[in-house]
């Protein structure tokens, strides 16, 4: 099952990360250079995201999407993000990974998860989210990081009344994310980069402090 965001001619059908084609169809977002305005609460976990391209720092929303949140840990700390590849790249919109390895190869994932979206959380720039199917609650491992203000994948919007969850945000490292999405593509569409862009590793560096 492939999860799909929505592909930017597409903007009625997005869902990204699971096995059908997890992916957000894809509208113009509005590219910012600021970061998302939510203030850090001090007690949130933080993931480290090694890259080939550079490293990313997380920051989770435990309050805001506990089940999405753990979800999330659940694969980090089982190295299941290890050596994956973000397959899914797009200037403008977003950049999308967490399911498969080098060469396309879909990694095992665990039962989907129930589709936090109604979290008052915006798909703003610098912010993760959930790839889904078409299914509402079909999300597993593959997660994609906004790169613009994707306001029609939030619940408000969403064509389907449903969008997609946010569950966290970059603190350190966009510039990284902006690399990402500006990478030469296969001719083949889809937006794959033309050379894998891999996650090393992915880790907790401070945990929720309750």
């Amino acid at each position: 099952m492939k999860p799909i965001l929505l592909s930017l001619a597409t903007v009625a059908v997005f869902a990204l990360g699971c096995g059908q084609d997890e992916q957000p169809s894809s509208a113009k977002g509005t590219t910012l250079k600021t970061e998302p305005a939510r203030a850090s609460t001090g007690k949130d976990p933080i993931v480290l995201m090694e890259t080939s391209l550079g490293d990313i720092k997380i920051e989770l929303f435990p309050d805001k999407a506990p089940i999405t949140v753990e979800n999330f840990l659940n694969y980090a700390n089982d190295k299941h993000y290890n050596g994956t590849i973000f397959h899914r790249v797009i200037p403008g919109f977003m950049a999308q990974g967490g399911g498969y390895e080098p060469g396309m190869r879909e990694k095992p994932t665990r039962q989907p998860i129930k589709n936090e979206s109604y979290n008052g959380e915006l798909n703003k720039r610098g912010t993760l989210a959930m790839a889904r199917t078409n299914a509402p609650d079909s999300a597993t491992s593959q997660f994609f990081i906004n790169v613009a203000d994707n306001g029609f994948l939030n619940r408000a919007q969403a064509r389907d009344g449903v969008g997609y969850c946010v569950f966290g945000r970059v603190i350190e490292g966009m510039d990284v994310v902006d690399r990402m999405v500006a990478v030469p593509k296969l001719p083949q569409g889809d937006h794959v980069p033309a050379k894998d862009i891999i996650i090393k590793s992915a880790r907790v560096i401070k945990s929720e402090e309750k």
